[in-house]
């Protein structure tokens, strides 16, 4: 018998469980569960068994879980596009259970997550703001109790969480249902916390992911925002349906164009390598590539244990450019055809303090002179191709860790599932 705060610490040994809920105290020896109550009353436990696929618990030819779980993105996608996206070009999303009215009502949303997931609840106010002209706040989560916030039941509150256990979320979102607010949990995990609590899931469908980094669960979330996004704006009739079409038409090729950007990473790959022993790195976007700018220097930080930051790029000249100087690696990623000038501005003005430029940019695009390296990825709508930018970024975070010889998929310090505050 084995305790776990997630799934997939055990998957590899047992496909039953027992979900612990709080308050409960668990007495485990080698040949039995038993469960009681604070009062010291005996609880008969629930059983439950896990459906997921064995094999993701195998690095199944990989020499790490990472660069797999990377290489699943496609598949991953798919999945969480399945059966959501009918025939006609509308998104189907029954699953919520909630009925329309309820979400018409809503006059302000707000998204709360930690760490990777608070890079898609970034996303996630840009296309939700975008499409449904909603106001959303998107906060920390373990700081969203602590500012008192003007919550009531015309509130939206999603929070995100790849596991539903992460300790914060789930905090922040028993602090919103208190108050009275419409919770919708977005998590990858069936029948986690979140999943429980909540007045409505969203699940990823990412399927297990075992390395500590999120990488499939991440670009998951991104699709899953967007849905939930494009839902709420054809609900509340914000966005004609033609234009809804489009973007889910576009939405349905991703699986293929994340799959075109892993099969032509060869140069990241190398400048990875040839990067290892760089000491400073900065990953800049605008709007939509903002968030995925953020996730990208996370990844360096938590797998190849570099100092890494992420700016918005009109910020850079507000302070962080004085760091700038030869030697320094910076990132952009300039795939948001609103502010792609502005990006490429502030390229330049990195590049003239000395600075090695690598660009994210779509085919096509012409990027003149700003740029040492450029890696190319699919065209598409704006937000939309956020899902394909973050892929390079990843790749370059596991590459550099893995020139240095490190463990990516147990980072030091780091745990997959946050469970203390």
């Amino acid at each position: 018998n084995f305790l776990a705060s997630d799934i997939p610490a055990f998957l590899e040994f047992t496909r039953e469980m027992i979900v612990v809920e709080d308050d409960r105290i668990v007495e485990v020896r080698r040949d039995g569960v038993r469960l009681f109550d604070l009062d010291g009353n005996e609880m008969e436990p629930e059983h439950r068994k896990i459906d997921w696929d064995l094999e993701a618990a195998e690095k199944g030819g990989y020499p790490t879980f990472m660069l797999k779980e990377i290489h699943e993105q496609p598949h991953a996608i798919a999945d969480t596009l399945a059966g959501r996206i009918s025939d006609s070009g509308r998104v189907v999303l029954h699953e919520l259970e909630l009925d329309d009215q309820v979400l018409r009502d809503v006059d302000k949303v707000f998204v709360v997550a930690c760490g990777t997931s608070y890079h898609a609840a970034m996303m996630a106010k840009y296309a939700i703001e975008r499409w449904t002209r909603l106001p959303v706040e998107i906060d920390i989560a373990s700081e969203f109790r602590y500012r008192d916030p003007v919550l009531d039941s015309r509130s939206l509150v999603i929070a995100i969480s790849q596991s539903g256990e992460t300790i914060d979320t789930l905090a922040a979102a028993r602090y919103a249902r208190a108050q009275g607010a419409l919770l919708v949990g977005v998590t990858n995990v069936v029948d986690s916390a979140l999943a429980r609590e909540a007045d409505a899931v969203l699940y990823t469908r990412a399927g297990p992911e075992i390395g500590v980094a999120a990488t499939k669960t991440f670009t998951t979330q991104l699709v899953a925002m967007q849905l939930l996004g494009l839902y709420l704006a054809q609900v509340r009739g914000t966005m004609d349906q033609a234009s809804i079409e489009l973007l889910v038409r576009e939405m349905m090729r991703l699986p293929e164009q994340v799959q075109a950007t892993l099969d032509g990473s060869a140069e990241i790959e190398r400048l990875a390598r040839e990067w290892a022993g760089v000491r400073d790195f900065f990953f800049l976007g605008r709007s939509g590539d903002f968030p995925v700018a953020m996730e990208g220097a996370l990844k360096l930080k938590e797998i190849a244990y570099v100092r890494a930051e992420g700016y918005a790029a009109g910020e850079m000249k507000h302070g962080p450019i004085a760091l700038i100087e030869k030697g320094v690696v910076v990132v952009g990623v300039a795939t948001d055809s609103h502010v792609r000038a502005k990006t490429l501005s502030n390229m330049e003005e990195m590049r003239a303090r000395g600075a090695t430029i690598l660009l994210v940019a779509e085919e096509g695009d012409d990027v003149g002179e700003v740029a040492d390296h450029v890696v190319r990825v699919a065209p598409g709508p704006d937000l939309i191709c956020t899902v394909t930018a973050v892929v390079p970024l990843q790749l370059l975070a596991y590459h550099v860790a893995t020139a240095k010889g490190l463990d990516v998929d147990k980072p030091r310090n780091l745990a997959k599932t946050v469970t203390v505050e």
